[in-house]
């Protein structure tokens, strides 16, 4: 059978031009995070996906010497040589060091997710929006201590253009077509 060139809705990601960004999922947030455990997992989900596809993956931590490192859940699932970037402010943009591995990773288009959704995440993707981002927000791997607060944050970064997603959603996009190695390795993952 012949492949036939398709066109594919704007909004869907492509994976040549996308990476992850990944804000502060630590330690300290674990007892005081909404759907803590659910939220890491589907963090991992995505590490590993974009690990598995070979996509840039940029991690911060806000503060670690108060709040701790990355989870070990989402830290071993990180592609190798994934560093954080350590930061004080609320968006990782404006970082010296998140904004040199943006510039360096290419990419035209980011997953983002992590905690806390209406504080970090929201000032990230809209600060990444502003600089010309395609920016698509994983809601099921975002949350914040009240759930209510995540949800402002969702309703807010859509309004401003951000594209409300899943993590499955979006690692099947940029998959595109099953019957690869890469989509045999993500099966196995969300299964």
């Amino acid at each position: 059978m012949a492949d036939v060139e398709v066109r594919r809705h704007p909004a869907l990601l492509r994976r040549e031009r996308v990476g992850l960004v990944m804000v502060d999922v630590q330690e300290a947030f674990r007892p005081v995070i909404d759907a803590f455990d659910a939220t890491v997992a589907a963090c991992g989900l995505l590490a590993e996906g974009f690990g598995v596809l070979g996509r840039p993956v940029l991690l911060s931590e806000q503060y670690p010497k108060g709040l701790g490192h990355t989870v070990e859940e989402v830290a071993g699932r990180l592609p190798e040589g994934t560093e954080p970037v350590e930061k004080l402010r609320f968006s990782a943009c404006g970082v010296e060091a998140f904004d040199a591995a943006l510039a360096a990773a290419d990419c035209t288009a980011w997953v983002v997710a992590g905690i806390e959704a209406h504080v970090c995440v929201n000032q990230t993707v809209l600060d990444l929006l502003d600089r010309g981002y395609e920016v698509h927000v994983a809601a099921d791997a975002t949350s914040s201590r009240a759930p209510a607060n995540k949800a402002l944050a969702l309703e807010r970064m859509a309004v401003a253009g951000a594209h409300v997603t899943s993590s499955e959603m979006a690692l099947f996009e940029m998959l595109e077509v099953a019957g690869s190695p890469e989509f045999k390795a993500i099966s196995k993952l969300v299964r």
